[in-house]
């Protein structure tokens, strides 16, 4: 029964793997029992398709956790269906316990399969084991991993199309004429190498920071990679579904690199508990893209530890009205390192600009692994523009228009509720995480009509029938809803 000699490839076949786990089961014991079992196994974690357990283990927060961790979706069996499996090692325990004879080997072979690792108990130190787990595998083709570096510009290039583009989050109409007027300038000077201070210490004082705790950067996206090559972490995590850079540059680094998947059914929102203790990095966005929550400060700051570094990307918070639930400008908050960018609210996403707030050895060390002159000069100048008071105060109304904007395109899509259209809220970003059956097909529809929308399948933890669109005034979001209800009835 158990097929070892059948099946020696992943080329051909998925894993479903069986659990089971007592009451509080850790995360870190059914994962790593998983994972161990796995490699037994001779397969990549990749090849790993489902959990599967009984229902009434479903809701166990060491097997919740551990599918989030993996990335796949958790499959329950009702006790009968599951005590209708024969299975190689029966036991009267769990028959007694749960109504079936063995709850990992029998969800594992419940879809059919063969059996290639038998039940086998996890092996925690001092104390009794507290899960168990299994692996069958099932014809198919293992999933292909998510396109990390899949980005919303992607979808306006590609074929040259003249379209509304509502792909990328940066604020429409701009740079205002100002901020031109500011970089145009800056040109006279291109003929020095690049100097820094102002702009760092305009930035410091925006936030109430000495200029020891600021990075400028080449946008947020050279942060990521500054954080990936520069700090010494053996367990990062990033909590999905968001923004993908910043996963994709600690795999370039060669971090093997854990997932914390926040659950639809509970809207997305941050559970510290999901996060392991053996993180000594984690990366989560606020508000975050693309589901558009925006996490309490008290929660984000609940995942510090000594000895962890906690990087919170808020390179949308300056488009939340009075930003509130930031964490930018923090001291009392350890190893908490935050993100900002200048792009997306000022629309210079094309100069690349950006900056890092942090404690002074965090930022010597990102310091170092910079190259000379890493910020351009007309660069500087504008990070020292979009940080001074007229800035401010017009990022501050630009928020709250946006926040307006978003509540009209949001009563525009609750009108499509009847066609299967659900947007995720409360929405704080000047963005929505929309779910549309068959939305594959729906973006191809509304590029015929005119309009990019950003898809939703390459950000892990979301699947094809999720798209996000960028805020815009309300006529465009008229126009574009217009757009939908047609597409959704072709």
């Amino acid at each position: 029964m158990s097929g070892a000699g059948k099946v020696t490839s992943a080329e051909d076949v998925v894993l479903v793997v069986g659990v089971g786990a007592c009451e509080d089961a850790p995360v870190a014991e059914v994962l790593g029992l998983v994972r161990d079992a796995v490699r037994e196994a001779g397969f990549p974690e990749a090849a790993v398709a489902e959990l599967a357990t009984v229902d009434v283990k479903g809701e166990e927060p060491g097997i919740v956790g551990a599918a989030a961790r993996l990335g796949v979706p958790l499959v329950t069996y009702s006790a009968r269906d599951l005590a209708d499996v024969t299975v190689p090692n029966p036991s009267a325990r769990s028959r007694a316990a749960v109504g079936t004879p063995s709850v990992a080997e029998a969800a594992a072979l419940r879809g059919g399969g063969e059996l290639l690792v038998p039940k086998r108990k996890s092996a925690p130190v001092g104390r009794p084991p507290m899960a168990t787990c299994a692996i069958a595998a099932r014809p198919g083709t293992p999933a292909v991993p998510v396109d990390l570096r899949h980005h919303g510009d992607a979808e306006v290039r590609d074929d040259g199309a003249d379209l509304t583009d509502l792909a990328v989050n940066v604020r429409s109409d701009t740079p205002p004429a100002w901020l031109k007027e500011v970089i145009a300038t800056s040109l006279d000077g291109l003929a020095a190498y690049p100097d820094g201070r102002a702009a760092r210490e305009a930035v410091a004082a925006r936030h109430g920071l000495a200029p020891d705790r600021v990075l400028l950067t080449a946008g947020a996206a050279e942060a990521f990679v500054l954080l990936a090559r520069a700090l010494k972490v053996r367990h990062p995590y990033v909590v999905h579904p968001q923004f993908t850079e910043p996963e994709a540059a600690l795999r370039d680094a060669g971090h093997a690199v854990g997932r914390v998947l926040l659950r639809e059914e509970n809207g997305f929102r941050l559970d510290a508990s999901a996060v392991p203790e053996e993180a000594d990095l984690v990366v989560v966005g606020n508000p975050t893209n693309p589901t558009s929550i925006l996490h309490p400060a008290a929660s984000i700051a609940a995942l510090a530890r000594p000895g962890r570094i906690l990087v919170v990307d808020e390179a949308f918070m300056d488009a939340v009205p009075g930003e509130r639930e930031a964490l930018a400008g923090r001291t009392d908050v350890p190893g908490l390192v935050v993100l900002r960018s200048l792009t997306k609210t000022w629309g210079l996403a094309g100069l690349r600009i950006g900056y890092v707030l942090a404690a002074p050895d965090t930022i010597s060390a990102l310091a170092q692994a910079q190259p000379l002159w890493p910020v351009s000069s007309p660069a500087l100048e504008a990070a020292r523009a979009c940080v001074g008071p007229r800035a401010l105060a017009e990022s501050g109304h630009a928020a709250h228009r946006i926040a307006a904007d978003r509540s009209h395109l949001l009563a525009g899509l609750a009108e499509l509720s009847p066609c299967g259209v659900r947007s995720v809220g409360p929405a704080e970003g000047p963005f929505l995480l929309v779910r549309v059956p068959g939305a594959a097909g729906v973006r191809e529809r509304l590029r015929g009509l005119g309009f990019a929308v950003r898809r939703g399948d390459t950000f892990p933890g979301l699947g094809p029938d999720w798209i996000r669109l960028a805020v815009r005034d309300r006529p465009t979001s008229d126009r574009f809803l217009a757009a939908l209800t047609t597409t959704l009835h072709m």
